[in-house]
This record gives C-alpha cells, sequence and structure tokens, in this order.
C-alpha cells in the first residue's frame, strides 16, 4: 500500500531527514506542506462557492458533488502535466485507510443523526432487504456476468474469486449527488429514505462482502458458502450491537452526569462529540464494520442523547456534524477527482470497462426489481413500493468513493495486473455515474412525476436553525 497519504498522514510518509547542519531539506518539506494545503483549501472554497451559484441558479445538470469531482480531475491533470514537485503530490494521493479512518465517520454519523425517524423505521425492513439480500444480488449478477463473459472471450478473463471481489466492489453505491437533487425538488419522503437508508448500509456490506471474497482468494482451502453468509451476518450483527451499545451508554452518561449546567456547556459538547468516533473505533478495532457500528450510534444518540444536551449544547453539536460532514464529503470527492488524474490507469482491456458498465446496470436492476417484488408481495395494496419508485431506486444507484477506495485496495491486492484493471474500471464507472447519471437526476424525477414541494425532506437541523 502507498504510504503517501492527505494531510493527516503526510508526516508519517515524509523522509526522516538526517542530523545535518542546516535545514534546507526540512524547509522544503514545510514548503511543500503548505503548497499542498494552500491548493486543498482552495479548491474545497471554489468547491462551496461553486455548489452555491449551481444551486442558486437551480442548474440540476452540474450537482456540487460532480463538481468537486471535476475540479479535483482538472486541477490533478493540471499537476500531472506539469513539474508538480513530487512533495507537492503526495497531499493528495488517495489513501484508503485516511479515507476510511478519517473522512467517512462523520459522513456516516450524519447519517444516522439526521434520520427522519418515521418514514425510516417504517421503511426499516424495505431499507434492510435492499441494502443485504439486493446487495448481494448485485454482487453475485456482476461477478458472475464478468466472469461468464471472460470464458467466451468478450472480455479480459479473471479467475470467478477475483470477479466476485469486483462485483462486491462496485456494488457499493454513493447517492450524494442524488439525494442532494432530492431535497431541492421535494421527493416523497418514503422514496428519499429507502435510497437513503439502502445507500447507508449498502457501505458496509459491500465491505464486508470484499474482504469475505479477499479472504476466500488467500485461504488454502475452500469455504464453503453458507459458512461465508453466517460470518458477514455475525460481522453485522454485532457491529449493530456495538454501534447500539456505545449509544445507549453515552444516553445514561448525559442523563446522570447532570452535565448540562452554565460552565459545563462546552465539556459536554466536547463528550458527544467523541462518542460516535470511540464507537466507529471500537468496532474496527474487534474486527467489526466501523460504519454500521457509527450509523446506529448515530440513530440511538439523536433519539436518546441528544435531548439530554442542554439547548445550547444541541444547536452547536447539530451544526458541527453538518459542516463536518459537508467538508468531509466536498473533500472526498476533490481527492477522488485529484487521485483519478494523477494515477496510471490500464486502459488496455477497453471492452471490459464497457461491458462492466453495462454488467452493473444489469445487477442494479435485478437488484432493485426483485427486491422490490419480494417486498409488495407482503405489503398491502396501499403501502406498496410504486414502479416509479423502483424506477427511481434502480436510477439512483450511483458510485463514488467506497468503490474507488477498495478498487485502489484491490491493486495491492490482486497480482498481475488484474487489480489495475479493475481500478479502471471501476474509475470510468465512477465518473460517467456522478457526471451522467447524477445529472439527469432531475430530468429523471421530473419525468417520473415523484417530485412536490409537500413533500420536501428537510433534515432535522434544519428545525433547529
Amino acid at each position: 500500500m502507498r504510504m503517501e497519504a492527505g494531510a493527516g498522514a503526510y508526516y508519517a510518509a515524509a523522509p526522516h531527514q538526517g542530523a545535518m547542519p542546516g535545514f534546507g531539506g526540512a524547509v522544503d518539506e514545510q514548503q511543500a506542506a503548505g503548497v499542498g494545503i494552500l491548493l486543498q483549501i482552495s479548491m474545497l472554497v471554489l468547491s462551496f462557492v461553486l455548489g452555491h451559484l449551481l444551486r442558486r441558479r437551480k442548474f440540476y445538470y452540474l450537482p456540487e458533488a460532480s463538481a468537486s469531482l471535476l475540479i479535483g480531475m482538472i486541477v490533478g491533470g493540471f499537476a500531472n502535466i506539469s513539474n508538480t514537485q513530487k512533495s507537492t503530490r503526495r497531499w493528495f494521493n488517495f489513501r484508503e485507510d485516511f479515507f476510511l479512518l478519517f473522512l467517512l465517520p462523520p459522513i456516516i454519523f450524519q447519517s444516522g443523526f439526521n434520520l427522519a425517524p418515521k418514514p425510516f423505521f417504517s421503511n426499516f425492513g424495505a431499507i434492510i432487504t435492499f441494502a443485504i439480500l439486493g446487495t448481494f444480488i448485485a454482487s453475485i449478477v456482476t461477478g458472475l456476468l464478468v466472469y461468464l463473459a471472460g470464458l467466451i472471450f468478450i472480455i479480459y478473463r479473471l479467475p470467478l474469486v477475483e470477479c466476485m471481489m469486483f462485483g462486491a466492489l462496485v456494488s457499493a453505491t454513493d447517492p450524494v449527488t442524488v439525494l442532494s437533487i432530492f431535497q431541492e425538488l421535494g421527493t416523497d419522503v418514503n422514496l428519499y429514505a429507502l435510497v437513503f437508508g439502502e445507500s447507508v448500509l449498502n457501505d458496509a456490506v459491500a465491505i464486508s462482502l470484499y474482504r469475505t471474497m479477499a479472504s476466500m482468494r488467500t485461504s488454502s482451502s475452500g469455504q464453503n458458502i453458507f459458512l461465508v453468509i453466517l460470518r458477514f451476518l455475525e460481522n453485522f450483527v454485532g457491529s449493530m450491537s456495538s454501534g447500539v451499545g456505545v449509544g445507549l451508554i453515552s444516553a445514561l452518561l448525559f442523563k446522570y452526569a447532570e452535565l448540562g449546567v452554565e460552565n459545563l456547556h462546552n465539556l459536554e459538547s466536547c463528550l458527544f462529540v467523541l462518542f460516535p468516533y470511540f464507537s466507529y473505533m471500537l468496532a474496527e478495532g474487534l474486527g467489526l464494520s466501523g460504519i454500521v457500528s457509527i450509523l446506529f450510534t448515530g440513530i440511538v444518540m439523536k433519539r436518546y442523547t441528544f435531548y439530554n444536551l442542554s439547548e445550547d449544547s444541541q444547536r452547536f453539536t447539530a451544526r458541527f456534524f453538518h459542516l463536518l460532514s459537508s467538508l468531509a464529503e466536498a473533500f472526498i470527492f476533490i481527492y477522488m477527482g485529484f487521485d483519478i488524474a494523477m494515477e496510471r490507469q490500464s486502459w488496455s482491456h477497453i471492452g471490459f470497462i464497457f461491458f462492466s458498465i453495462v454488467f452493473i446496470l444489469v445487477a442494479r436492476a435485478a437488484n432493485v426489481f426483485s427486491c422490490a417484488y419480494i417486498l409488495n408481495l407482503a405489503r398491502p395494496p396501499n403501502s406498496q413500493i410504486p414502479r416509479e419508485y423502483q424506477l427511481a431506486l434502480w436510477y439512483s444507484g450511483l458510485r463514488g468513493a467506497m468503490a474507488f477506495a477498495l478498487a485502489l485496495q484491490s491493486v495491492h491486492d490482486l497480482p498481475d495486473g488484474h487489480g489495475e484493471t479493475i481500478f479502471t474500471a471501476t474509475t470510468s464507472i465512477v465518473v460517467l455515474t456522478v457526471l451522467l447519471i447524477g445529472g439527469s437526476t432531475g430530468t429523471m424525477l421530473e419525468a417520473l412525476q415523484v417530485v412536490g414541494d409537500s413533500n420536501r425532506y428537510r433534515h432535522p437541523y434544519e428545525e433547529l436553525a
């Protein structure tokens, strides 16, 4: 794995300075750090300003996430063809652990913290079905189609387990782009809850599937598929239990510790902010899923802990996590765009890339329509998932940072250039889905007639403004 990283891991990767009489080398490194951070901040400022202007003009063909991705790709392209120093470039190299440990947690916690409880829990069975069963279906269908296409020499041939790893990583959806448009146009709250809830849990399922397939590849003896499924379910339930447990402990602490008095507001807010990271790192340390854990910590802390805070602390923490997640989301797309432009791609298997795009669309359809059919069999006529919602769910399956991070990991996990082929295919899928599908989401919603101001979804933090 590359040792270059973003701002949080730079000095661990920087070359050590020897015992020299001068400080020239250290000054050069510090200057490169300053240039790198300045460029990152400049791109973030540009991203937020451009996003605001696009929203103000109601220009939905270029959502904020798409704009951030383009900014990163353009700046990365210039850096790639220019003589930018390596010491500056290393500040932008996408590192999987930096993404998973520092950028992703605030976004996932904010997702759980800001869930509208009624539509989410009334659709919880459907969300779990789409997130777990649907992701299994999408992963298997993608993997099998890629493998079969390789067998008949339509595309570059990969071993079955590597095809399944590819199917798992491209099953991770990231509808940040479409959800922002859902909010702007005012979609039905149940449709929003389905897309939102499925996407958050889907990431954790995709990671678990990818790691399980990777362990099967390196295992000397074959593994029973039922044991694999059982291990996955144990991981998921353990992660959920860990997150709920941490959330309940925080609720008890804030209820009985009497921290809401005037001179302890700062301590109260600091403790509240630390609990989500405690939950995430605890799960990761136990070999569980930090994503699932912090998601359910967010749900529990909003329901039971948040209202034990003082009024001032409630306002601060709600705005703080919204601010943190907004910065992390914008930075992820810039970070990803820059690395896409800088990373060496493997374009020797164009057919693999083209058919992979077709296969993920087919797999997404198999996921959404089969799960919706099963769910509608058990639902009364007045609460069934209509065809318009199913089409919107299918169309909302963008690929983003999670698929990109897992694909980057596959470069290190898979030999003989197989990882590079998967990475290039995934990069192409991410760019095409974010820019093309994300940009046409508004048109899709209007065509399906699932928009309306009366249904506009409101985040809970807006109610505290």
